[in-house]
């Protein structure tokens, strides 16, 4: 599939950070990571999966798991936006009357499975994928991780897993924005040479710039990268995408904004107001 359309996802792109900004307050959200998965998330649903408003019931469907489960706001927007999720519906996150809340749950439509503990979904994926394989079904089958989440022995247990059955269907992406929680992932347990290792075990791997709507068009349009054996997708992003004041700081993973604090945000977001927030303007946990 090819998709030369990218300002109208760069758009799209852009509403989803307002989203994610929004719910950065009240309570707060994961705000960087999910602001680095913005683009991996709105492309994937705009122009390569089988996921739509009226099939998230159809066994035909592709599939999404949403491992890094605290990037929900990246994926609750997109729903918003593609018309999967009322918009309306965003202000109640963490709000006792409805089920938006710091991560993905299923009773949320579109959502396929619970995540929040970190390494589980991969699993998850590749037994959905193993069970289309065995069906002949030629539904696709993606998981987005973290770079962080690698630290997980399961993860590199499902990769040798899926390699083993060659599930082909089937695409790990990794949302490599170089952090975990408050650390950057090299200065704790180093993960790079990442596409090495990958290959190493068993995989087909590509590498591209996740912010690239392009180069996801070009990667993803040679899916699957190799017959019989897993693609992985490694994307490299950066965490707090689109707030150069937040961007790339190891204090800013999860944040609670005031009103006055997401306002001077989504100005900056559009580039019309230069701040710069403080630690001691901001409610970091």
């Amino acid at each position: 599939m090819e998709n030369k359309n990218y300002e109208e996802l760069t758009a799209t792109a852009l509403k989803v950070r307002e989203h994610i900004i929004r719910m950065s307050t009240d309570g707060g959200c994961f705000t960087g990571a999910s602001l680095s998965a913005v683009d991996l998330i709105v492309y994937l649903y705009s122009s390569f999966l089988n996921i739509n408003k009226d099939n998230l019931n159809d066994p035909d469907r592709d599939y999404l798991f949403l491992s890094k489960g605290h990037d929900v706001p990246a994926l609750y927007g997109t729903f918003a936006e593609l018309g999967l999720l009322e918009k309306d519906r965003l202000k109640n996150h963490l709000l006792l009357n409805d089920h938006i809340y710091w991560h993905p749950n299923t009773k949320i439509p579109g959502i396929e499975f619970h995540s929040g503990s970190l390494g589980h979904l991969p699993s998850v994926a590749l037994g959905v994928a193993l069970d289309l394989k065995i069906s002949g079904s030629t539904n696709k089958v993606i998981c987005i991780l973290g770079d962080g989440e690698l630290n997980e022995g399961t993860c590199w247990e499902a990769v040798l897993v899926a390699n083993a059955y060659k599930l082909d269907n089937l695409i790990f992406i990794v949302d490599r924005n170089q952090f975990q929680a408050n650390m950057r992932t090299e200065e704790l347990i180093p993960l790079e040479p990442l596409a090495d290792k990958f290959a190493a075990f068993g995989a087909a791997v590509k590498r591209i710039n996740g912010h690239s709507f392009a180069e996801l068009d070009e990667a993803l349009n040679a899916y699957p990268f190799q017959t019989d054996k897993l693609n992985v997708l490694i994307a490299d992003t950066i965490r707090g995408k689109g707030l150069p004041s937040i961007q790339e700081r190891a204090d800013r993973w999860f944040c609670n904004f005031n009103a006055g604090e997401v306002e001077q945000l989504l100005l900056e977001l559009h580039g019309e107001h230069n701040t710069t927030l403080t630690s001691e303007t901001l409610v970091v946990r």
